[in-house]
């Protein structure tokens, strides 16, 4: 299975392709000083396979080779941060 996370800066969000199939997204809005992820999803028929802690790790390691902060009001993205504390650097103050 070869995954890809690709950021799409026009769209505001982060794409998974499996195999070149898109199957998530994590969305997000740029407020200047920082990135809001508010949703996070994984097509229904992908999910419990870990696809979205993968979604979520290929975009905060974009955002942190970016120089960025995130603000994650999604509770997935919230939850993987909580769960993965080297992330918690990227965490807006």
């Amino acid at each position: 299975m070869a995954t890809e996370v690709v950021h799409e800066a026009d769209g505001a969000r982060y794409v998974l392709r499996v195999n070149g199939e898109a199957v998530g997204v994590a969305d997000y809005r740029d407020r200047g000083d920082a990135l809001v992820f508010h949703h996070t999803e994984i097509d229904r028929s992908r999910r419990g396979h870990g696809l979205g802690a993968i979604l979520v790790r290929g975009a905060l390691d974009d955002v942190r080779t970016r120089g960025r902060t995130i603000v994650p009001t999604c509770w997935f993205v919230a939850e993987f941060v909580e769960r993965n504390p080297d992330y918690a650097d990227l965490l807006a103050a």
